[in-house]
């Protein structure tokens, strides 16, 4: 199934399908979920890449108990680096790269430099079947417009109030920005089954009362000591715990983002891309 589903994607899809994560704050869980989605992903059999948005707070590589040697800006400014000479590979299966702290000022470059980030992400579509962008929490300029391009955005909250306010906020400016966008939704750390679903459900509903707009529902994640465990040993969740209840409702969530045996949708990325870097005259 996963050499056929390899093949089709070949076919339909010469360029890797988008996914950015992203929290209204800080503390949900998001990069851990991330994490192990990708290393899931990868179990299938899939090419992925796992890239770390979130500037100046990334710990992705604690998470997969690695180290980040380079980060993309060691390319962007380097010079002679290659995009692929700063991608950290074969991590549990996953390949993943470290954004550093030039890119928060990525909506205020220009000419080379953005010409460079370009065709290194161009590149990297090229290698990948799926490439997930962990964000930074929160909303920043660069992180919408950034949003805009991807093809879909996994929205991360956890049943407290203030987390739900806040990524409410962030999906309200990104349907503002730009109706067409497809979000999903996960509820992190719900102590049980009840507030999982009641959280998803009130979230779902608010936004379609208020924006008009509907959310895809992906599932909870149970409250489960062995997350802290696998965060302190720095294995990832999937690796060191792979019976645990997080770990099944994660393999649920995956199968729900993209059931298995599913057609593969064209990514719209490079596209997307292209309208951000408005003015970047980058070859094909």
């Amino acid at each position: 199934m996963n050499d056929q589903a390899h093949k089709l994607r070949q076919r339909m899809n010469e360029s890797a399908r988008t996914f950015a994560v992203v929290s209204g704050k800080g503390g949900v869980g998001k990069s851990n979920i991330t994490t192990n989605l990708a290393i899931l992903m990868a179990k299938r059999g899939d090419r992925v890449l796992l890239f770390d948005m979130d500037i100046g707070m990334g710990n992705v590589h604690l998470l997969l108990g690695s180290h980040r040697k380079y980060s993309v800006m060691d390319y962007i400014d380097g010079g002679h680096k290659t995009i692929h000479d700063v991608v950290c590979k074969d991590v549990h299966g996953i390949s993943y790269i470290s954004g550093g702290n030039g890119l928060k000022d990525l909506v205020e470059w220009h000419g080379e430099r953005m010409e460079r980030f370009f065709e290194g992400l161009k590149e990297l579509m090229r290698h990948y079947d799926y490439i997930l962008f962990d964000m930074g929490a929160g909303a920043s300029s660069a992180t919408i417009e950034f949003l805009l391009s991807v093809d879909e955005i996994i929205a991360v909250t956890t049943p407290e109030p203030t987390a739900m306010t806040d990524v409410y906020s962030m999906m309200k400016y990104i349907f503002l920005k730009d109706r067409s966008k497809e979000i999903s939704i996960i509820c992190n750390r719900a102590a049980t089954k009840r507030e999982g679903r009641e959280t998803l459900l009130r979230l779902k509903h608010t936004v379609g009362k208020f924006l008009l707009k509907e959310v895809s529902v992906l599932g909870f994640l149970p409250e489960d000591p062995t997350v802290r465990k696998a965060v302190v040993n720095q294995v990832p969740l999937v690796i060191g715990y792979p019976s645990s209840a997080v770990s099944k409702s994660l393999m649920d969530v995956l199968d729900g983002l993209i059931p298995e045996g599913a057609q593969v949708k064209k990514s719209s990325f490079i596209e997307g891309i292209r309208k951000f870097f408005k003015g970047v005259d980058a070859v094909d």
